[in-house]
């Protein structure tokens, strides 16, 4: 997934930059205060994206809410 995608992703959930680090960015969703991390590498990889998402997903806010178990 390209950095930007997932940025843009991230942002749509109300997550907000609080400081960039060494070699990653700091993202922070102030609905639930959980921060998570995003390497500043063009691309990430598909599983490290989704991991991130779904950490800083708020699933009460109208969020995407999906645990990835592929069941319907």
């Amino acid at each position: 997934m390209k950095r930007l995608d997932l940025i843009r992703t991230i942002e749509s959930f109300g997550c907000e930059l609080i400081r960039h680090g060494a070699k990653h960015d700091w993202y922070q969703n102030p609905n639930t205060g959980v921060a998570q991390a995003v390497p500043r590498h063009r691309e990430i990889k598909e599983h490290l994206a989704r991991k991130i998402i779904r950490e800083l997903d708020n699933p009460d806010d109208g969020g995407t809410g999906s645990d990835d178990s592929g069941e319907a």
